[in-house]
């Protein structure tokens, strides 16, 4: 029973040894290997946006509404129009962006002068799509969400596609950059 007592301590004292010659000068090395996490391309479209909403919004952006793109639904040819709401908060640990995404039809020209882009939301009564993004670069990156509703489904989370990811940048760089630069 001593004998094991000593084997014990002998073996509790090596780990401590070796743990405080790891410290070496007084700070603590990991002993786990960190993500590399690749630099972000001063071009990537969240980055843009980040940066735009956080010089000229003070980092936070809640309901911003955007008339989108217009599209032809395959099934039924047809013409419908994205709407989006934007919200944004740089200090939020996830989520930081998130653009929910609405479709209605067609608009026309004098409905496009009579309603708000809000209002033109506001008709599509549900959102299709949520895209959620936490930190700057492409999308899919993990902690990135894509949704999107079913028929008669509320939105659930689905994987992020290439068609996606390029609807996403789409929306990003030819909708919302351009409507929030612009104001």
């Amino acid at each position: 029973m001593r004998r094991m007592i000593h084997q014990l301590l002998f073996a509790g004292a090596t780990v401590a040894g070796f743990s405080l010659a790891l410290m070496g000068n007084g700070s603590a090395i990991s002993l786990y290997a960190k993500e590399k996490v690749p630099a972000v391309s001063p071009d990537d479209p969240t980055l843009r946006l980040y940066q735009v909403l956080d010089s000229t919004r003070g980092g936070k952006l809640a309901d911003f509404y955007v008339l989108a793109d217009v599209y032809k639904d395959p099934k039924t040819d047809q013409e419908f129009q994205r709407v989006l709401r934007v919200e944004y908060n740089k200090d939020a640990a996830f989520g930081k962006l998130r653009v929910y995404v609405r479709n209605v039809a067609k608009l026309t020209p004098a409905q496009l002068k009579t309603y708000t882009a809000q209002q033109v939301y506001e008709f599509g009564e549900t959102d299709s799509e949520k895209f959620t993004k936490t930190d700057a670069g492409p999308f899919g990156k993990t902690g990135d969400l894509y949704f999107r509703a079913g028929e008669n489904m509320p939105l659930a989370t689905m994987p992020i596609t290439e068609e996606m990811k390029k609807t996403y940048e789409m929306l990003v760089t030819q909708f919302l950059l351009p409507a929030l630069e612009k104001k």
